[in-house]
Protein backbone atom coordinates (compact mmCIF):
# COMPACT_ATOMS: atom_id res chain seq x y z
CA UNK A 1 0.00 0.00 0.00
CA UNK A 2 0.85 3.66 -0.16
CA UNK A 3 2.73 3.86 3.38
CA UNK A 4 5.41 1.14 3.84
CA UNK A 5 8.32 1.43 6.68
CA UNK A 6 8.30 3.42 10.23
CA UNK A 7 7.63 7.24 8.70
CA UNK A 8 8.04 6.67 5.19
CA UNK A 9 5.04 7.44 3.28
CA UNK A 10 4.59 7.94 -0.87
CA UNK A 11 1.79 8.94 -2.96
CA UNK A 12 1.74 8.74 -6.72
CA UNK A 13 0.70 12.59 -8.00
CA UNK A 14 1.94 12.67 -11.88
CA UNK A 15 0.82 15.98 -12.27
CA UNK A 16 1.92 18.37 -9.28
CA UNK A 17 4.45 19.98 -9.07
CA UNK A 18 4.36 20.13 -5.01
CA UNK A 19 2.82 17.61 -2.49
CA UNK A 20 3.41 17.94 1.20
CA UNK A 21 1.70 15.59 4.14
CA UNK A 22 0.07 16.99 7.55
CA UNK A 23 0.62 14.96 9.78
CA UNK A 24 1.14 15.26 13.59
CA UNK A 25 0.48 18.93 13.37
CA UNK A 26 2.64 20.13 10.54
CA UNK A 27 3.27 20.17 6.97
CA UNK A 28 6.52 18.16 5.88
CA UNK A 29 7.58 18.69 2.14
CA UNK A 30 7.37 15.09 -0.40
CA UNK A 31 10.52 14.78 -2.33
CA UNK A 32 9.23 14.01 -6.10
CA UNK A 33 11.15 10.67 -7.56
CA UNK A 34 10.36 8.68 -10.72
CA UNK A 35 7.39 7.79 -12.75
CA UNK A 36 5.32 10.90 -10.99
CA UNK A 37 5.81 9.34 -7.28
CA UNK A 38 6.38 11.97 -4.20
CA UNK A 39 7.95 10.63 -1.09
CA UNK A 40 8.95 11.27 2.86
CA UNK A 41 9.86 10.42 5.96
CA UNK A 42 7.99 11.25 8.98
CA UNK A 43 9.02 10.76 12.28
CA UNK A 44 6.76 9.46 14.47
CA UNK A 45 4.10 8.33 11.53
CA UNK A 46 3.26 5.08 12.80
CA UNK A 47 0.24 2.95 13.19
CA UNK A 48 -2.70 4.88 14.59
CA UNK A 49 -1.39 8.60 13.43
CA UNK A 50 -3.57 10.46 11.04
CA UNK A 51 -1.95 12.02 8.01
CA UNK A 52 -3.17 13.72 4.44
CA UNK A 53 -1.60 15.03 1.00
CA UNK A 54 -1.74 18.66 -0.02
CA UNK A 55 -1.25 19.08 -3.41
CA UNK A 56 0.15 22.35 -5.04
CA UNK A 57 -0.42 25.12 -3.53
CA UNK A 58 -4.33 24.10 -2.72
CA UNK A 59 -4.27 23.68 1.43
CA UNK A 60 -7.44 20.96 1.38
CA UNK A 61 -6.30 18.03 3.33
CA UNK A 62 -6.82 14.72 0.93
CA UNK A 63 -7.15 11.32 2.29
CA UNK A 64 -4.49 8.69 1.19
CA UNK A 65 -5.64 7.29 -2.34
CA UNK A 66 -4.50 3.96 -0.84
CA UNK A 67 -6.03 4.55 2.39
CA UNK A 68 -6.47 1.29 4.49
CA UNK A 69 -8.35 2.92 7.34
CA UNK A 70 -10.65 6.48 7.40
CA UNK A 71 -12.29 6.43 10.69
CA UNK A 72 -13.29 9.84 10.04
CA UNK A 73 -15.21 8.92 6.98
CA UNK A 74 -14.18 9.78 3.58
CA UNK A 75 -13.69 13.75 3.94
CA UNK A 76 -11.31 12.71 7.05
CA UNK A 77 -7.66 12.15 6.86
CA UNK A 78 -6.36 8.89 6.96
CA UNK A 79 -4.90 6.70 9.68
CA UNK A 80 -2.28 4.56 9.47
CA UNK A 81 -2.86 1.20 10.19
CA UNK A 82 -0.41 -1.86 10.52
CA UNK A 83 -1.62 -5.31 9.18
CA UNK A 84 1.19 -7.06 11.17
CA UNK A 85 -1.28 -6.02 14.51
CA UNK A 86 -3.88 -8.29 13.81
CA UNK A 87 -3.74 -11.75 15.59
CA UNK A 88 -4.90 -14.30 12.79
CA UNK A 89 -6.13 -18.09 14.11
CA UNK A 90 -6.79 -19.10 11.06
CA UNK A 91 -3.57 -20.65 10.29
CA UNK A 92 -5.05 -23.91 9.87
CA UNK A 93 -7.54 -22.86 6.67
CA UNK A 94 -6.26 -24.23 3.51
CA UNK A 95 -8.96 -22.53 1.21
CA UNK A 96 -12.20 -23.37 -0.80
CA UNK A 97 -12.08 -23.86 -4.16
CA UNK A 98 -14.95 -23.68 -6.95
CA UNK A 99 -17.89 -25.29 -6.69
CA UNK A 100 -19.95 -24.57 -3.57
CA UNK A 101 -22.58 -22.97 -2.24
CA UNK A 102 -22.19 -19.08 -2.26
CA UNK A 103 -24.85 -16.89 0.19
CA UNK A 104 -24.66 -13.50 -0.56
CA UNK A 105 -24.97 -10.71 2.12
CA UNK A 106 -24.66 -6.62 2.70
CA UNK A 107 -23.57 -6.09 6.31
CA UNK A 108 -25.31 -3.13 6.74
CA UNK A 109 -28.63 -4.93 6.89
CA UNK A 110 -27.96 -8.39 7.91
CA UNK A 111 -28.27 -7.55 11.17
CA UNK A 112 -30.37 -4.45 12.88
CA UNK A 113 -26.73 -3.60 14.37
CA UNK A 114 -25.21 -3.58 10.42
CA UNK A 115 -21.92 -4.31 11.63
CA UNK A 116 -19.40 -7.13 10.78
CA UNK A 117 -18.99 -7.95 14.52
CA UNK A 118 -23.02 -8.59 14.81
CA UNK A 119 -22.35 -10.53 11.27
CA UNK A 120 -20.46 -12.84 13.40
CA UNK A 121 -23.20 -13.94 15.79
CA UNK A 122 -24.86 -15.40 12.65
CA UNK A 123 -22.58 -17.43 11.28
CA UNK A 124 -23.58 -20.61 13.37
CA UNK A 125 -26.75 -20.05 11.13
CA UNK A 126 -24.78 -20.15 7.98
CA UNK A 127 -22.91 -23.12 8.81
CA UNK A 128 -25.90 -25.20 9.64
CA UNK A 129 -27.66 -24.21 6.52
CA UNK A 130 -24.46 -25.56 4.31
CA UNK A 131 -22.96 -22.45 2.76
CA UNK A 132 -18.91 -22.88 1.44
CA UNK A 133 -18.62 -19.08 0.37
CA UNK A 134 -20.17 -15.90 2.39
CA UNK A 135 -19.90 -13.29 -0.79
CA UNK A 136 -19.95 -9.62 0.99
CA UNK A 137 -21.05 -6.83 -0.50
CA UNK A 138 -19.03 -4.10 -0.98
CA UNK A 139 -17.54 -2.96 2.55
CA UNK A 140 -14.95 -0.01 0.72
CA UNK A 141 -15.50 3.53 2.71
CA UNK A 142 -18.32 5.78 1.41
CA UNK A 143 -20.01 8.64 2.12
CA UNK A 144 -22.47 8.41 4.58
CA UNK A 145 -23.35 5.67 7.26
CA UNK A 146 -26.18 3.47 5.06
CA UNK A 147 -25.63 2.56 1.50
CA UNK A 148 -25.30 -0.23 -0.81
CA UNK A 149 -21.83 0.20 -0.72
CA UNK A 150 -21.13 0.38 -4.42
CA UNK A 151 -20.27 4.25 -3.87
CA UNK A 152 -17.34 3.73 -2.70
CA UNK A 153 -14.75 5.71 -3.08
CA UNK A 154 -11.73 4.39 -1.33
CA UNK A 155 -11.07 0.55 -2.46
CA UNK A 156 -8.65 0.16 0.07
CA UNK A 157 -10.49 1.12 3.74
CA UNK A 158 -13.16 -0.97 5.11
CA UNK A 159 -16.33 1.45 6.12
CA UNK A 160 -15.82 2.94 9.45
CA UNK A 161 -19.88 2.19 10.93
CA UNK A 162 -19.14 -1.28 9.75
CA UNK A 163 -16.11 -1.66 12.36
CA UNK A 164 -13.08 -0.71 10.12
CA UNK A 165 -10.48 -3.09 8.72
CA UNK A 166 -9.53 -4.92 12.71
CA UNK A 167 -13.54 -6.09 12.16
CA UNK A 168 -13.74 -7.06 8.91
CA UNK A 169 -10.54 -9.38 9.89
CA UNK A 170 -12.35 -10.95 12.93
CA UNK A 171 -15.37 -11.36 10.64
CA UNK A 172 -13.25 -13.31 8.29
CA UNK A 173 -11.17 -14.78 10.95
CA UNK A 174 -14.78 -16.33 12.23
CA UNK A 175 -15.80 -17.35 9.31
CA UNK A 176 -12.90 -19.75 8.27
CA UNK A 177 -13.29 -21.51 12.13
CA UNK A 178 -17.00 -21.76 11.12
CA UNK A 179 -15.48 -23.53 7.90
CA UNK A 180 -16.78 -20.96 5.21
CA UNK A 181 -14.84 -18.94 2.95
CA UNK A 182 -15.50 -15.22 2.49
CA UNK A 183 -15.37 -13.57 -0.67
CA UNK A 184 -15.38 -9.67 -1.26
CA UNK A 185 -17.41 -7.59 -3.66
CA UNK A 186 -15.35 -5.21 -5.20
CA UNK A 187 -15.89 -1.83 -7.03
CA UNK A 188 -13.55 -1.01 -9.83
CA UNK A 189 -15.34 0.38 -12.91
CA UNK A 190 -16.37 3.62 -11.14
CA UNK A 191 -16.61 5.85 -8.07
CA UNK A 192 -19.22 7.30 -5.91
CA UNK A 193 -20.71 10.82 -6.25
CA UNK A 194 -19.32 11.92 -2.85
CA UNK A 195 -15.56 11.62 -1.49
CA UNK A 196 -14.30 11.03 -4.95
CA UNK A 197 -10.75 12.91 -4.69
CA UNK A 198 -9.11 10.46 -6.68
CA UNK A 199 -8.75 12.26 -10.09
CA UNK A 200 -7.15 14.85 -7.75
CA UNK A 201 -4.28 12.78 -8.01
CA UNK A 202 -3.81 11.56 -11.33
CA UNK A 203 -5.30 10.17 -14.62
CA UNK A 204 -7.05 7.52 -13.31
CA UNK A 205 -10.13 8.04 -14.64
CA UNK A 206 -11.31 8.70 -18.74
CA UNK A 207 -14.40 9.33 -19.87
CA UNK A 208 -17.66 8.07 -18.47
CA UNK A 209 -19.93 4.61 -18.24
CA UNK A 210 -23.42 4.55 -17.01
CA UNK A 211 -22.26 5.18 -13.14
CA UNK A 212 -19.54 8.22 -13.52
CA UNK A 213 -16.05 8.68 -14.96
CA UNK A 214 -14.42 5.25 -16.14
CA UNK A 215 -10.90 3.82 -15.01
CA UNK A 216 -8.30 4.64 -17.11
CA UNK A 217 -7.04 1.48 -18.22
CA UNK A 218 -5.35 2.06 -21.47
CA UNK A 219 -4.56 5.57 -22.46
CA UNK A 220 -1.39 7.79 -20.69
CA UNK A 221 -0.55 7.36 -17.03
CA UNK A 222 -2.54 4.14 -16.97
CA UNK A 223 -0.01 1.60 -16.21
CA UNK A 224 0.41 3.25 -12.61
CA UNK A 225 -4.08 3.01 -12.93
CA UNK A 226 -3.57 -0.44 -13.66
CA UNK A 227 -1.39 -1.06 -10.98
CA UNK A 228 -3.47 0.45 -8.04
CA UNK A 229 -6.12 -1.73 -9.30
CA UNK A 230 -4.18 -5.22 -9.20
CA UNK A 231 -2.55 -3.94 -6.05
CA UNK A 232 -5.60 -3.55 -4.23
CA UNK A 233 -6.86 -6.84 -5.16
CA UNK A 234 -3.94 -8.71 -3.84
CA UNK A 235 -4.22 -6.46 -0.54
CA UNK A 236 -7.49 -8.28 -0.06
CA UNK A 237 -6.45 -11.89 -0.48
CA UNK A 238 -3.45 -11.19 1.22
CA UNK A 239 -3.77 -8.73 3.80
CA UNK A 240 -7.86 -9.78 4.81
CA UNK A 241 -7.15 -13.78 4.56
CA UNK A 242 -9.82 -13.38 1.71
CA UNK A 243 -10.50 -16.33 -0.51
CA UNK A 244 -11.68 -14.41 -3.36
CA UNK A 245 -13.05 -11.36 -5.20
CA UNK A 246 -16.33 -10.81 -6.39
CA UNK A 247 -15.76 -7.87 -9.37
CA UNK A 248 -18.61 -5.45 -9.99
CA UNK A 249 -19.43 -4.92 -13.63
CA UNK A 250 -16.79 -6.08 -15.62
CA UNK A 251 -18.34 -5.15 -19.10
CA UNK A 252 -18.08 -1.29 -17.57
CA UNK A 253 -14.26 -1.78 -17.70
CA UNK A 254 -12.87 0.22 -21.07
CA UNK A 255 -9.88 -1.64 -21.94
CA UNK A 256 -8.05 -1.66 -25.43
CA UNK A 257 -4.93 -3.07 -24.51
CA UNK A 258 -3.89 -6.37 -25.63
CA UNK A 259 -4.27 -7.69 -22.17
CA UNK A 260 -6.89 -6.93 -20.69
CA UNK A 261 -6.72 -6.19 -16.72
CA UNK A 262 -8.82 -8.79 -15.85
CA UNK A 263 -6.43 -11.34 -17.73
CA UNK A 264 -3.13 -9.68 -16.00
CA UNK A 265 -5.53 -9.84 -12.53
CA UNK A 266 -6.66 -13.26 -12.99
CA UNK A 267 -2.29 -14.24 -13.72
CA UNK A 268 -1.36 -11.98 -10.31
CA UNK A 269 -4.11 -14.19 -8.14
CA UNK A 270 -2.68 -17.40 -9.45
CA UNK A 271 0.79 -16.56 -8.47
CA UNK A 272 -0.31 -15.28 -5.27
CA UNK A 273 -2.49 -18.75 -4.61
CA UNK A 274 0.54 -20.42 -5.55
CA UNK A 275 2.71 -18.22 -2.75
CA UNK A 276 0.22 -18.72 0.32
CA UNK A 277 -0.61 -22.58 -0.62
CA UNK A 278 -4.37 -21.73 -0.79
CA UNK A 279 -6.95 -21.44 -3.95
CA UNK A 280 -8.19 -17.97 -4.87
CA UNK A 281 -11.09 -17.26 -7.07
CA UNK A 282 -12.28 -14.13 -9.56
CA UNK A 283 -16.14 -14.15 -9.86
CA UNK A 284 -16.84 -11.61 -12.58
CA UNK A 285 -20.30 -9.40 -12.77
CA UNK A 286 -20.33 -9.47 -16.78
CA UNK A 287 -23.46 -8.94 -19.37
CA UNK A 288 -21.29 -9.70 -22.26
CA UNK A 289 -22.37 -13.71 -22.39
CA UNK A 290 -19.07 -13.93 -23.67
CA UNK A 291 -17.47 -17.42 -22.66
CA UNK A 292 -14.14 -16.48 -22.75
CA UNK A 293 -14.60 -14.43 -19.86
CA UNK A 294 -14.46 -17.77 -17.57
CA UNK A 295 -12.03 -19.89 -20.30
CA UNK A 296 -8.83 -20.68 -18.61
CA UNK A 297 -6.32 -18.44 -19.75
CA UNK A 298 -4.26 -21.30 -21.09
CA UNK A 299 -7.27 -21.96 -23.54
CA UNK A 300 -7.02 -17.71 -24.48
CA UNK A 301 -9.44 -16.90 -22.45
CA UNK A 302 -9.79 -14.03 -19.81
CA UNK A 303 -8.96 -16.32 -17.22
CA UNK A 304 -12.09 -15.52 -14.10
CA UNK A 305 -12.85 -18.54 -12.02
CA UNK A 306 -16.59 -17.95 -12.71
CA UNK A 307 -19.29 -15.01 -13.45
CA UNK A 308 -22.75 -14.35 -12.24
CA UNK A 309 -25.62 -15.48 -15.19
CA UNK A 310 -28.11 -13.48 -15.70
CA UNK A 311 -29.74 -15.15 -18.21
CA UNK A 312 -30.37 -18.17 -15.71
CA UNK A 313 -31.97 -15.87 -13.01
CA UNK A 314 -33.95 -14.12 -15.73
CA UNK A 315 -35.07 -17.44 -17.09
CA UNK A 316 -36.25 -18.99 -13.08
CA UNK A 317 -37.58 -15.81 -12.36
CA UNK A 318 -40.04 -15.35 -15.38
CA UNK A 319 -40.91 -18.99 -14.65
CA UNK A 320 -42.23 -18.42 -11.19
CA UNK A 321 -43.12 -14.45 -11.22
CA UNK A 322 -44.74 -15.00 -14.78
CA UNK A 323 -43.67 -11.89 -15.56
CA UNK A 324 -42.52 -10.57 -19.03
CA UNK A 325 -41.67 -7.04 -19.20
CA UNK A 326 -38.31 -5.23 -20.22
CA UNK A 327 -35.22 -7.91 -20.13
CA UNK A 328 -37.92 -10.84 -19.02
CA UNK A 329 -39.99 -10.63 -22.04
CA UNK A 330 -37.57 -13.13 -24.00
CA UNK A 331 -37.36 -15.45 -21.40
CA UNK A 332 -40.88 -15.99 -21.18
CA UNK A 333 -41.87 -18.34 -23.78
CA UNK A 334 -41.98 -21.92 -23.24
CA UNK A 335 -39.11 -24.02 -23.52
CA UNK A 336 -37.00 -21.12 -22.74
CA UNK A 337 -36.66 -22.43 -18.90
CA UNK A 338 -35.26 -25.49 -20.21
CA UNK A 339 -33.03 -24.07 -22.56
CA UNK A 340 -31.30 -22.20 -20.54
CA UNK A 341 -30.75 -24.41 -17.67
CA UNK A 342 -29.10 -26.35 -20.25
CA UNK A 343 -27.13 -24.13 -21.72
CA UNK A 344 -26.42 -21.54 -19.38
CA UNK A 345 -27.43 -18.77 -21.50
CA UNK A 346 -29.90 -18.40 -23.81
CA UNK A 347 -28.78 -15.05 -25.58
CA UNK A 348 -25.89 -16.61 -27.18
CA UNK A 349 -25.44 -14.65 -30.66
CA UNK A 350 -28.98 -14.61 -31.07
CA UNK A 351 -31.76 -11.90 -30.39
CA UNK A 352 -32.26 -9.83 -27.62
CA UNK A 353 -34.92 -7.91 -27.69
CA UNK A 354 -34.19 -5.98 -24.68
CA UNK A 355 -30.90 -4.55 -26.52
CA UNK A 356 -32.49 -4.28 -29.76
CA UNK A 357 -29.68 -6.95 -31.27
CA UNK A 358 -28.18 -10.15 -31.37
CA UNK A 359 -26.03 -10.54 -28.24
CA UNK A 360 -23.62 -13.45 -26.84
CA UNK A 361 -21.76 -16.59 -28.15
CA UNK A 362 -22.49 -20.12 -26.92
CA UNK A 363 -20.89 -21.94 -23.77
CA UNK A 364 -19.16 -25.39 -25.34
CA UNK A 365 -21.03 -27.71 -22.91
CA UNK A 366 -18.27 -30.10 -23.34
CA UNK A 367 -15.27 -27.91 -22.16
CA UNK A 368 -16.86 -25.38 -19.79
CA UNK A 369 -17.73 -27.02 -16.82
CA UNK A 370 -20.99 -25.53 -15.12
CA UNK A 371 -19.19 -24.39 -11.82
CA UNK A 372 -18.03 -21.69 -14.29
CA UNK A 373 -21.70 -20.20 -14.17
CA UNK A 374 -23.63 -18.74 -10.74
CA UNK A 375 -27.28 -19.70 -10.90
CA UNK A 376 -29.42 -17.98 -8.61
CA UNK A 377 -33.24 -17.05 -7.67
CA UNK A 378 -32.55 -13.80 -6.04
CA UNK A 379 -29.76 -11.20 -5.63
CA UNK A 380 -29.17 -8.03 -4.59
CA UNK A 381 -29.91 -6.04 -7.94
CA UNK A 382 -32.78 -7.99 -9.29
CA UNK A 383 -34.40 -7.40 -5.79
CA UNK A 384 -33.02 -3.82 -4.71
CA UNK A 385 -33.59 -2.44 -8.28
CA UNK A 386 -37.29 -3.00 -8.23
CA UNK A 387 -39.51 -0.59 -7.46
CA UNK A 388 -40.42 -1.58 -4.42
CA UNK A 389 -37.47 -4.29 -3.45
CA UNK A 390 -40.05 -6.59 -3.08
CA UNK A 391 -38.52 -10.57 -2.71
CA UNK A 392 -39.74 -13.23 -4.97
CA UNK A 393 -41.42 -14.49 -1.63
CA UNK A 394 -43.66 -11.65 -1.88
CA UNK A 395 -45.85 -12.66 -4.95
CA UNK A 396 -44.89 -16.46 -5.49
CA UNK A 397 -46.16 -19.51 -3.19
CA UNK A 398 -44.38 -21.74 -1.56
CA UNK A 399 -44.42 -24.02 -3.52
CA UNK A 400 -42.96 -22.23 -6.20
CA UNK A 401 -40.19 -20.85 -4.30
CA UNK A 402 -39.46 -24.62 -3.58
CA UNK A 403 -39.42 -25.45 -6.95
CA UNK A 404 -37.18 -22.92 -7.49
CA UNK A 405 -34.90 -23.43 -5.08
CA UNK A 406 -34.40 -27.31 -6.23
CA UNK A 407 -33.84 -26.19 -9.94
CA UNK A 408 -30.91 -24.05 -8.66
CA UNK A 409 -29.61 -26.11 -6.04
CA UNK A 410 -29.57 -29.21 -7.96
CA UNK A 411 -28.02 -27.96 -10.75
CA UNK A 412 -24.02 -28.29 -12.55
CA UNK A 413 -23.93 -24.67 -11.60
CA UNK A 414 -22.60 -23.02 -8.54
CA UNK A 415 -25.83 -22.07 -6.15
CA UNK A 416 -25.62 -17.99 -4.98
CA UNK A 417 -28.20 -17.66 -1.91
CA UNK A 418 -28.97 -14.06 -1.73
CA UNK A 419 -29.60 -13.37 2.45
CA UNK A 420 -33.02 -14.57 3.90
CA UNK A 421 -34.33 -16.21 0.40
CA UNK A 422 -33.51 -19.68 2.55
CA UNK A 423 -36.51 -18.68 4.76
CA UNK A 424 -38.53 -17.51 2.33
CA UNK A 425 -37.86 -13.66 4.06
CA UNK A 426 -40.78 -11.43 4.06
CA UNK A 427 -38.87 -8.30 4.61
CA UNK A 428 -37.99 -6.04 1.58
CA UNK A 429 -34.50 -5.40 -0.07
CA UNK A 430 -35.15 -1.81 -1.00
CA UNK A 431 -32.60 1.10 -2.66
CA UNK A 432 -31.36 3.19 0.29
CA UNK A 433 -27.97 6.08 0.93
CA UNK A 434 -27.41 8.61 3.46
CA UNK A 435 -25.38 11.28 1.41
CA UNK A 436 -25.32 13.93 4.34
CA UNK A 437 -24.86 16.68 1.11
CA UNK A 438 -28.61 17.48 0.98
CA UNK A 439 -28.40 18.60 -2.80
CA UNK A 440 -26.72 15.12 -3.45
CA UNK A 441 -29.25 13.34 -1.59
CA UNK A 442 -32.41 15.02 -3.56
CA UNK A 443 -30.53 14.49 -6.80
CA UNK A 444 -31.04 10.33 -5.77
CA UNK A 445 -34.14 10.62 -4.81
CA UNK A 446 -35.75 12.61 -7.71
CA UNK A 447 -33.56 10.41 -10.25
CA UNK A 448 -35.45 7.14 -8.13
CA UNK A 449 -38.15 8.75 -8.68
CA UNK A 450 -37.72 9.60 -12.00
CA UNK A 451 -36.28 6.35 -13.15
CA UNK A 452 -39.53 4.12 -11.63
CA UNK A 453 -42.32 6.90 -12.98
CA UNK A 454 -41.01 6.10 -16.79
CA UNK A 455 -42.20 2.30 -16.01
CA UNK A 456 -45.66 3.69 -14.76
CA UNK A 457 -44.54 3.78 -11.01
CA UNK A 458 -46.64 6.52 -9.01
CA UNK A 459 -44.04 8.80 -6.24
CA UNK A 460 -45.51 7.09 -3.39
CA UNK A 461 -44.68 3.90 -4.92
CA UNK A 462 -41.13 4.15 -4.47
CA UNK A 463 -39.77 4.58 -1.31
CA UNK A 464 -37.27 7.34 -0.44
CA UNK A 465 -34.05 6.21 -0.31
CA UNK A 466 -32.69 8.82 1.60
CA UNK A 467 -35.46 7.76 4.55
CA UNK A 468 -34.03 6.22 7.44
CA UNK A 469 -36.61 4.07 7.02
CA UNK A 470 -35.84 2.36 4.12
CA UNK A 471 -33.19 1.03 5.19
CA UNK A 472 -34.68 -0.11 8.46
CA UNK A 473 -37.06 -2.11 6.13
CA UNK A 474 -34.44 -3.98 4.58
CA UNK A 475 -33.20 -5.29 7.67
CA UNK A 476 -33.84 -8.87 8.03
CA UNK A 477 -35.87 -9.84 10.80
CA UNK A 478 -34.55 -12.94 12.52
CA UNK A 479 -37.29 -13.69 14.11
CA UNK A 480 -39.07 -14.78 10.92
CA UNK A 481 -37.26 -18.76 11.04
CA UNK A 482 -38.55 -19.55 13.94
CA UNK A 483 -42.38 -19.24 12.17
CA UNK A 484 -43.62 -22.73 10.58
CA UNK A 485 -44.05 -21.29 7.28
CA UNK A 486 -40.52 -19.90 6.76
CA UNK A 487 -39.40 -22.85 8.94
CA UNK A 488 -40.46 -25.27 6.05
CA UNK A 489 -38.32 -23.16 3.70
CA UNK A 490 -35.35 -23.27 5.81
CA UNK A 491 -35.42 -26.92 6.09
CA UNK A 492 -35.95 -27.59 2.52
CA UNK A 493 -32.70 -25.63 1.72
CA UNK A 494 -30.63 -27.08 4.48
CA UNK A 495 -31.75 -30.15 3.00
CA UNK A 496 -31.36 -29.55 -0.60
CA UNK A 497 -27.54 -28.48 0.54
CA UNK A 498 -27.06 -31.51 2.46
CA UNK A 499 -27.99 -33.58 -1.07
CA UNK A 500 -26.06 -31.83 -2.95
CA UNK A 501 -22.82 -32.62 -1.08
CA UNK A 502 -24.00 -35.98 0.15
CA UNK A 503 -25.10 -37.25 -3.59
CA UNK A 504 -21.99 -36.36 -6.10
CA UNK A 505 -24.18 -36.53 -9.13
CA UNK A 506 -25.63 -33.22 -7.59
CA UNK A 507 -22.56 -31.56 -7.77
CA UNK A 508 -21.29 -32.62 -10.74
CA UNK A 509 -20.45 -29.64 -12.98
CA UNK A 510 -19.91 -31.37 -16.34
CA UNK A 511 -22.78 -30.00 -18.83
CA UNK A 512 -22.21 -32.49 -21.19
CA UNK A 513 -23.72 -35.20 -18.97
CA UNK A 514 -26.64 -33.14 -17.82
CA UNK A 515 -29.58 -33.03 -19.59
CA UNK A 516 -32.73 -31.10 -19.00
CA UNK A 517 -36.68 -32.47 -20.44
CA UNK A 518 -39.89 -30.62 -20.18
CA UNK A 519 -43.47 -30.71 -21.70
CA UNK A 520 -44.71 -28.94 -24.36
CA UNK A 521 -45.73 -26.37 -22.14
CA UNK A 522 -42.37 -25.90 -20.20
CA UNK A 523 -43.80 -26.08 -17.19
CA UNK A 524 -43.11 -29.54 -16.43
CA UNK A 525 -39.55 -30.49 -16.06
CA UNK A 526 -36.77 -33.08 -15.71
CA UNK A 527 -33.10 -32.73 -14.90
CA UNK A 528 -31.23 -35.82 -15.39
CA UNK A 529 -28.25 -35.85 -12.74
CA UNK A 530 -26.36 -39.28 -13.18
CA UNK A 531 -28.81 -41.96 -11.74
CA UNK A 532 -30.52 -38.77 -9.66
CA UNK A 533 -33.73 -37.43 -11.62
CA UNK A 534 -34.98 -34.01 -10.40
CA UNK A 535 -38.95 -33.91 -11.44
CA UNK A 536 -40.44 -30.48 -11.14
CA UNK A 537 -44.08 -29.20 -11.91
CA UNK A 538 -44.26 -25.46 -12.14
CA UNK A 539 -47.62 -25.74 -13.14
CA UNK A 540 -51.07 -24.89 -11.40
CA UNK A 541 -52.86 -28.22 -12.34
CA UNK A 542 -51.73 -31.65 -11.27
CA UNK A 543 -48.69 -33.73 -13.64
CA UNK A 544 -47.64 -36.98 -14.38
CA UNK A 545 -43.58 -38.02 -15.71
CA UNK A 546 -42.42 -41.31 -16.50
CA UNK A 547 -39.29 -41.35 -15.64
CA UNK A 548 -37.06 -43.55 -18.47
CA UNK A 549 -36.22 -45.92 -15.65
CA UNK A 550 -37.57 -47.35 -12.14
CA UNK A 551 -37.43 -45.30 -9.07
CA UNK A 552 -34.81 -46.97 -6.57
CA UNK A 553 -35.61 -44.57 -3.52
CA UNK A 554 -37.02 -41.11 -3.00
CA UNK A 555 -35.00 -38.82 -1.56
CA UNK A 556 -37.18 -35.59 -1.16
CA UNK A 557 -40.23 -34.64 -2.20
CA UNK A 558 -42.50 -31.12 -1.95
CA UNK A 559 -46.01 -30.37 -2.39
CA UNK A 560 -47.39 -33.84 -2.74
CA UNK A 561 -45.56 -35.77 -4.92
CA UNK A 562 -45.72 -39.44 -5.18
CA UNK A 563 -43.43 -42.02 -6.93
CA UNK A 564 -44.60 -45.11 -7.91
CA UNK A 565 -42.56 -47.68 -9.87
CA UNK A 566 -41.76 -45.20 -13.69
CA UNK A 567 -44.33 -43.11 -12.61
CA UNK A 568 -44.24 -39.62 -10.79
CA UNK A 569 -47.53 -38.06 -9.99
CA UNK A 570 -46.45 -34.47 -9.30
CA UNK A 571 -49.28 -31.95 -7.66
CA UNK A 572 -49.18 -28.50 -8.21
CA UNK A 573 -46.00 -26.50 -7.90
CA UNK A 574 -43.89 -29.42 -6.61
CA UNK A 575 -41.28 -31.53 -7.18
CA UNK A 576 -39.39 -35.15 -6.30
CA UNK A 577 -36.02 -35.71 -6.08
CA UNK A 578 -35.21 -39.61 -6.40
CA UNK A 579 -32.89 -42.25 -7.62
CA UNK A 580 -33.30 -44.39 -10.11
CA UNK A 581 -32.39 -48.04 -10.80
CA UNK A 582 -29.27 -48.73 -13.05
Amino acid sequence: MTTTGAGRVRVWAPESERVRVRALGADHPMEATQGGWWQAQVPGLEAGVDYAFLLDDDDTPLPDPRSLWQPDGVHGPTRRYDHGAFAWTDDAWTGRRLPGVVYELHVGTFTPEGTLDAAVSRLDHLAALGVDFVEVMPLNAFDGHHGWGYDGVLWGAVHEPYGGPDAFKRFVDACHAHGIAVLLDVVYNHLGPSGAYLPRFGPYFSGENAWGPSLNLDGPGSDEVRAYVIDNALGWLRDFHLDGLRLDAVHALRDTRAVPILTELAAEVDALSAGLGRPLSLIAESDLNDPRTVTAREAGGVGMSAQWCDDLHHALHAALTGEDHGYYRDFAAPGVLAHTLSHAFLHAGTWSSFRGRTHGAPVDTARLPGHRFLAYLQNHDQIGNRAAGDRMAATVSSGLLGCGAALVLCSPYTPMVFMGEEWGAGTPWQFFASFPDPELARGVREGRRREFAAHGWGEADVPDPMDPATRDRSVLDWGEPERASHRAVLELYRVLIALRRSHPELADPRLDRYRVTADAGGRVLTIHRGRVRLVCNLGNEPAAVSLDAPAADVLLVWGGAEVDGRETRLGAESFALLRVQP
